[in-house]
């Protein structure tokens, strides 16, 4: 059974604690994926194609309204993918644009 005391300011913060380093460990998690692919032609092509399918680089205005909100829900999906291409491999990042036109 859980006995959760609102003034017990010590265990609260002790679980803020253990919050704060799960989550910084699966961010370097997806960090470490995202590396190990963009070392790859392989991985590069993957990520490219997934950048693609979130129409990344297009305009997602539509005048049907849930239309332009389903596709906005993909393109934060690929942003969020292209954020974590330039925070784990941003030298890579132009060698997978230079590999897709090819």
């Amino acid at each position: 059974m859980n006995h959760y005391d609102p003034l017990d300011i010590d265990s609260q913060d002790k679980v803020r604690a253990v919050r704060a380093t799960r989550e910084q460990l699966a961010d370097q998690a997806d960090i470490d994926d995202v590396r190990w692919l963009m070392s790859s032609k392989r991985g590069r092509r993957i990520l490219w194609r997934t950048l693609e399918r979130g129409e990344v680089f297009k305009l997602s205005f539509n005048t049907n309204s849930m239309s332009m909100a389903f596709a906005e829900g993909r393109k934060n999906e690929g942003l969020r993918t292209l954020a974590l291409i330039h925070t784990a491999s941003p030298d890579l990042y132009a060698t997978m644009m230079k590999e897709s036109r090819e």
